[in-house]
């Protein structure tokens, strides 16, 4: 998935020329947490309510008034994104450097912004959790083959998968399935008579 299927367009901006007081005007009408800066077009910061907040309060060490423009509490440069980065590389430069949300320009041309909440809705695009679907979590070998053999299972049984995510832990792939599939239970048996360690749905107690 690319940032360009995720992130919101058209882009509300606001002038480096503008006041704190107007760009609070317009977070609060739009119900925005983030706004770029433009100077004549050109992308040259990002400012946010908690900017705003800051810049205004008594722990800046020079409080801003309303009337002051916005370039005394933005944040400049802005770390931008690409229309063709992988989403994952945007949200491991947000969570790196904490921010909520990441223009986008495809070269000079501000065409988007991704933030956070984008960030999860391409989660549960990405997990399948918007489509009917049961959860599975099977611990794998971490060796060649394993994934085959789990995915091999699930077709012979006409199991279709909407989608596979893997992370390791120290002794094993954990892979998260999301499956077309209202018998999660009894496949999930099936699985463990098949020596397959199902870590989710958790057995019964009298399974043991």
């Amino acid at each position: 998935m690319l940032v360009k299927e995720m992130m919101r367009r058209p882009v509300t901006v606001i002038s480096v020329e503008a006041t704190i007081g107007e760009a609070f005007q317009l977070l609060q009408d739009r119900g925005f947490r983030h706004l770029p800066v433009v100077d004549r077009g050109r992308l040259v910061g990002v400012l946010t309510d908690r900017d705003l907040r800051f810049a205004t309060s008594s722990f800046c060490h020079t409080p801003r008034t309303a009337e002051d423009p916005v370039s005394g509490a933005m944040s400049s440069p802005p770390l931008t994104a690409d229309p063709l980065d992988p989403v994952e590389d945007a949200a491991r430069i947000m969570r790196e450097n904490k921010i909520g949300c990441l223009p986008v320009v495809d070269g000079s041309e501000l065409v988007g912004i991704l933030t956070g909440m984008d960030l999860l809705d391409a989660l549960m695009i990405l997990t399948g959790v918007t489509k009917p679907s049961s959860r599975l979590e099977v611990a794998l070998a971490d060796r060649p083959g394993e994934l085959a053999r789990l995915t091999t299972f699930l077709a012979d049984r006409h199991v279709n998968i909407h989608s596979i995510l893997t992370y390791p832990s120290p002794d094993a792939v954990r892979t998260v399935l999301r499956v077309a599939s209202n018998q999660i239970r009894p496949l999930a048996d099936d699985l463990r008579i098949a020596k397959f360690e199902v870590l989710w749905p958790i057995s019964k107690p009298w399974q043991h």
